[in-house]
């Protein structure tokens, strides 16, 4: 696997080496080994399966707040879409600014998204699958979101010409100067 850096400190493109011929396709998607080797050490305890029938499904950005935050592998096996990360973490100089990311079932990227991020996507085809991997089990009592549309965060989202299909939820979730947040920068992930 190739692990390439982004703009935020923690979080990674993971490339899988693809193994491929007439029958298809080959590739190990994750090595507690390999992350381990290349300094991500993560205990990933559960994992998350998100259906996504239609094109312009939103979803996110969603958190965990701590003691209880996620750190997050993400990948695509159907579909197409677009992954959104924003970086929440108190006193960072990237507070509040975001990356995406192109992930699809003929890419096999993956994205890694360490505790003090907020994470959503944008599908771009009907029937996207997507896997999560979680270092952490779910708590409702902990689940915080961060509103997609909020302009400080200026995500580029196209909404002239299209029709989200989104939660109430989602479309509801507070600004990030409201949202409720307990991560500093420059702590352990």
């Amino acid at each position: 696997m190739i692990y390439e850096k982004t703009a935020f400190d923690g979080v990674y493109v993971i490339n899988p080496t693809v193994f491929e011929d007439e029958r298809g396709f080959f590739y190990e998607s994750y090595s507690l080994n390999d992350f381990s080797v290349n300094g991500l050490k993560y205990n990933f305890v559960q994992d998350n399966h998100s259906y996504n029938k239609y094109k312009n499904t939103l979803r996110g950005l969603h958190y965990q707040m701590q003691p209880k935050s996620q750190t997050t592998l993400v990948r695509v096996v159907s579909g197409e879409m677009i992954d959104f990360v924003v970086d929440i973490r108190k006193n960072s100089p990237t507070y509040g600014k975001y990356i995406s990311q192109h992930l699809s079932s003929a890419n096999h990227k993956q994205i890694l998204i360490p505790k003090g991020f907020a994470h959503g996507f944008l599908t771009l085809s009907d029937e996207v699958n997507v896997l999560y991997k979680m270092d952490d089990d779910y708590s409702h009592e902990h689940d915080r979101i961060l509103n997609i549309f909020d302009e400080s965060v200026d995500i580029k989202l196209d909404v002239r010409n299209k029709q989200f299909i989104m939660s109430e939820k989602d479309r509801n979730a507070p600004l990030l100067k409201d949202i409720e947040n307990n991560f500093e920068y420059g702590e352990m992930n």
